[in-house]
């Protein structure tokens, strides 16, 4: 089996006992990422400056054969995309704790693409929402524009059916690896995202979701737009993780307004008195990009 950089970073990012920022370090001190696996537990412990249990950890998974294996198995079936290399999402490398290794399924060149515009909000929607959607993203679906979301129940399954319903395109950021689709009730719809858009995940296909991931993935879902739609949220919706991310990102957060006494309005507003831009047509946002776009264009690097 051919063991180049790419494959060996893949590997020590499915290690035990390396975090994302030691893994950045290691990068930096070790490119060729060689002098990592002639290491003892005791030498990767001064080496990365971690300790003992989890030097040993990492030893272990350096020379498990079957994680080797398992990435070969994965290539096949899927597309792994590290940070090396060329077809990493460029409007990703410029965020904080950009992801290392991507695992994607369906079609890689909207990761180029432009404008995506994430869809967020919260899992459980009043009645309102959905009507709300329609009326202001469907234009954008219509106009091809990409719609970005995380999958999970409520405006994000919305946001997905929605571009898929108008024969648009859609990226679905999943909080675990693909052969553990999470709600599992969107089976169909992760199906129906990888067949006509794209669903990612930093996680390796055989992970199965932990509470940690939603949160942590969410950086993901705001980093790849230009801009984050915030439908309904309530006032302590896991939502504002997406929006606290983007604006540290420098992204553009958008809100839709809804009644005040309803629970489902209250975070829109709250962003809204924040100092979010208030959409009440899809223009707002159309018009945004308009002036925005050439800024965008060469941040990214994509070409128009």
């Amino acid at each position: 089996m051919l063991i180049n950089r790419k494959i060996r970073l893949i590997h020590l990012h499915r290690c035990r006992g390396i975090s994302r920022q030691k893994l950045r370090r290691l990068l930096q001190i070790d490119p060729s990422l060689k002098n990592v696996f002639q290491l003892s537990s005791s030498q990767l412990s001064r080496y990365l400056s971690t300790n003992q249990e989890k030097s040993e950890l990492l030893y272990q998974d350096l020379h498990n054969e079957k994680i080797i294996q398992d990435i070969y198995r994965d290539q096949k079936r899927y597309s792994i995309i590290t940070i090396l290399d060329d077809n990493y999402p460029p409007m990703l490398k410029a965020i904080k704790d950009a992801p290392i290794v991507l695992y994607a399924a369906g079609n890689l060149s909207l990761l180029t693409s432009a404008p995506l515009l994430s869809v967020i909000g919260t899992r459980k929607p009043s009645p309102l929402a959905y009507p709300n959607m329609k009326f202001i993203v469907t234009p954008l679906v219509q106009q091809k524009w990409v719609i970005v979301s995380g999958m999970a129940r409520g405006i994000d399954s919305y946001a997905h059916r929605l571009a898929l319903l108008h024969k648009g395109k859609t990226i679905a950021v999943l909080g675990s690896g693909f052969h553990h689709v999470y709600p599992q009730e969107n089976s169909m719809l992760f199906k129906h995202i990888t067949q006509n858009g794209l669903a990612i995940s930093e996680y390796p296909p055989n992970v199965r979701p932990k509470p940690y991931h939603f949160p942590e993935r969410n950086r993901i879902i705001s980093g790849l737009s230009f801009g984050t739609l915030v439908i309904e949220a309530t006032e302590k919706s896991g939502t504002l993780i997406t929006v606290d991310q983007a604006l540290d990102q420098g992204r553009e957060v958008y809100a839709v307004p809804g009644p005040p006494y309803i629970l489902e309005s209250k975070g829109c507003l709250q962003l809204i008195q924040d100092g979010a831009k208030l959409v009440q047509t899809y223009e707002d946002i159309f018009l945004d990009w308009e002036i925005l776009k050439d800024n965008w264009y060469h941040i990214t690097g994509i070409l128009k």
